[in-house]
């Protein structure tokens, strides 16, 4: 057996990002939450670029919104509906910055990319819900606010709604 050799002939070790990202997988599916994940996206990421909104794309990667899911070592795979097409979609794990559960905002958040951490943001148009990774603090859904970096203020209260009948909005 080969003992595979890293820079200065130190070992080296696989990433524990893929495990993280299949083991909240579970625990979401487990407990009955939805799996959001938050990617940074760039050339080598395949997802439909016009939800993509500051490089980012947050998707639901649910048994009931996916299917064909390979939560691999090297990538994540998938087909998924967006805007009634299924898309085929691609993403290296080391593009996932953060996988949540939708309903409490439960998760872990991880590192962009190092290629990506002097990158300038691409504006893009398209619906998102982003998440917020608070400093030191857990994960926790803020519609609209980037993912981008760490925030050092909480998000401000929503105004109560002003009347008018309530509407569902259906985030894949």
């Amino acid at each position: 057996m080969s003992d595979p050799k890293g820079p200065e002939g130190t070992t080296e070790v696989a990433s524990t990002r893929p495990y993280l990202i299949r083991a909240l997988h579970d625990w979401c599916t487990d407990n009955g939450f939805t799996p959001y994940l938050a990617v940074y996206v760039d050339d080598s990421v395949q997802v439909p670029h016009e939800y993509v909104k500051n490089r980012e794309i947050v998707l639901n990667v649910s048994f009931d919104a996916t299917s064909g899911l390979k939560l691999g070592n090297e990538t994540i795979e998938f087909r998924a509906r967006f805007g009634g097409v299924a898309r085929d979609i691609v993403l290296p794990v080391d593009h996932v910055i953060a996988i949540y559960a939708r309903e409490n905002g439960q998760g872990m958040a991880f590192p962009v990319p190092a290629a990506a951490a002097g990158a300038p943001a691409a504006p893009a148009d398209g619906p998102q819900e982003a998440a917020a990774r608070p400093a030191g603090g857990p994960l926790k859904l803020a519609p609209g606010r980037p993912t981008s970096g760490p925030s050092d203020q909480e998000p401000p209260e929503p105004s109560p709604p002003t009347g008018g009948r309530p509407a569902l909005k259906r985030v894949k």
